[in-house]
């Protein structure tokens, strides 16, 4: 029988599956109890994709996830009685420091010393000669690390210490180093390396998926005493010796008390990946206490606070002369892009630098869609030109500045887990300025007076944008 026969009897019957369908997505997305705004643009954007958008929502969706927080938790918990008395919580501290203590359960610290890098080739060459300096462990996280000359050059600076005795440990994020095959990884193995993967595929995850839920810092704690996290993976796309395109990104490399801080947050992930907690008093050597004051701010979906987000919005509350930020993603949320053009609006040095060109055609357009808004509110938005910028640093009036994994949108806001280290210190507010200030000279401001963008490309931004809280 031919269908336009069989339609009128079908119709009523797929109106009422399809009607069964939005009910069952609506119920499933709103029970996520996200915002309204991000609940009803999934359930539009899903709504005309029977069947398949409940796939898309079960695997890519910002679900909640409880028994991630659980096992996280209790990765904190098998931890405690070997943790030594100073990572402890701190009465005495700022409002900012108190609120990252609160959200996240790392108490303020501090460093002897804080050098910021720039670029892959100054933060490698940093990174190998800690290595090359351990006399008892060596601890790794990364979410890409590649198989090309600079994942190479880590791989044998790590074998070689594995092979003089050193204990090393490397947690890679399985979608993020998804390129590494065993062919690289059997050296180190055979070297004695033990190795992690976070969330990698597992057939029993169809049920209850992590395919979205991303470890994305990036890590390194040399005998408990040297320290390495910011935005640069081990990839040759991120290391301008090899590639005059490089991504532009910044790391910093600390030492002191603040470094047992990172220790833990690696330990945590290590025991959440692996099950297993690692008990010996000489993770947690002696540390002197410095005059730079560090808070490690680790943030995940495994936290309902979003401590990163909460500490940015905060800090841009409570600038008096100055807010830059530098973020190669920018899909701000409502309390961001607010903290921002009040900022402005008070008469504040308000900046935002970001990439003209981006490796993601979406999240850039999205991000040109807040623009117009930002500068008529006095907010100074700027392109980065040369290549593709990709640093991550808030810098607060000539005191404060975060430097991290962390963008500024809500994939690193809700889904990643991200790790950003908030600094108060007046030189390193200086040396972030100084980066900054030069970054801006390779920058095209966008002005209010510029020409109106052609309708299509007004229209392309405006529909990214609509897709803001999905991003």
């Amino acid at each position: 029988m031919p269908l336009s026969e069989l339609w009128p009897d079908l119709k009523p019957w797929l109106l009422a599956i399809w009607a069964a369908y939005l009910i069952v997505l609506a119920g499933w997305i709103v029970l996520q109890k996200r915002e309204p705004i991000a609940t009803l643009s999934w359930i539009m954007s899903l709504a005309l994709l029977p069947v398949l958008g409940l796939l898309i929502y079960h695997f890519l969706g910002p679900q909640r996830i409880r028994r991630q927080r659980l096992r996280r938790s209790r990765a904190r918990a098998s931890l405690d009685d070997t943790l030594p008395a100073g990572l402890r919580a701190s009465a005495d501290c700022t409002t900012l420091a108190r609120l990252g203590q609160s959200s996240t359960g790392f108490a303020p610290s501090s460093a002897t010393r804080a050098e910021l890098m720039s670029g892959g080739g100054a933060t490698l060459d940093a990174l190998l000669e800690a290595i090359a300096g351990a006399t008892h462990h060596v601890h790794v996280e990364y979410y890409i690390f590649e198989p090309d000359h600079t994942g190479t050059t880590v791989r044998d600076a790590l074998m070689a210490k594995a092979k003089a005795g050193v204990r090393v440990r490397l947690l890679l994020d399985a979608i993020g180093s998804g390129r590494l095959r065993e062919v690289f990884l059997a050296p180190l193995r055979a070297a004695g390396v033990e190795i992690a993967w976070f969330h990698p595929a597992r057939l029993r995850w169809l049920w209850r998926p992590r395919v979205n839920l991303r470890n994305h810092r990036k890590v390194v704690v040399v005998d408990g005493r040297i320290g390495f996290t910011g935005g640069i993976n081990i990839t040759d796309e991120e290391n301008e010796r090899v590639r005059a395109d490089a991504f532009h990104d910044l790391h910093l490399r600390l030492e002191g008390e603040v470094v047992r801080w990172l220790q833990l947050a690696f330990l945590e992930d290590w025991n959440y990946a692996t099950g297993t907690a690692l008990r010996d008093e000489r993770l947690w050597p002696a540390s002197e206490r410095g005059e730079i004051l560090a808070q490690v701010l680790p943030a995940g979906p495994d936290s309902p606070w979003e401590a990163i987000h909460r500490v940015k919005v905060e800090a841009i509350h409570q600038a008096n002369r100055r807010v830059w930020l530098v973020t190669p993603y920018f899909v701000p949320g409502e309390a961001a892009k607010m903290a921002l053009t009040s900022a402005a609006l008070r008469g504040l040095d308000v900046r935002v630098i970001v990439p003209a060109r981006s490796d993601s055609v979406i999240v850039s357009a999205a991000a040109r869609s807040y623009f117009d808004e930002l500068v008529a509110a006095g907010v100074r938005v700027f392109e980065y030109q040369p290549r593709m910028l990709h640093t991550k640093a808030l810098l607060i009036d000539d005191d404060t500045c975060l430097v991290g994994s962390a963008n500024f949108d809500h994939r690193s806001f809700r889904l990643n887990f991200e790790l950003s280290v908030l600094l108060h210190d007046e030189a390193i507010a200086a040396r972030l300025e100084a980066q900054m200030t030069d970054d801006l000279e390779h920058c095209r401001e966008v002005r209010p007076d510029r020409p109106a963008d052609g309708f299509a490309r007004r229209l392309a931004e405006a529909s990214a944008r609509l897709f803001s809280p999905l991003l």
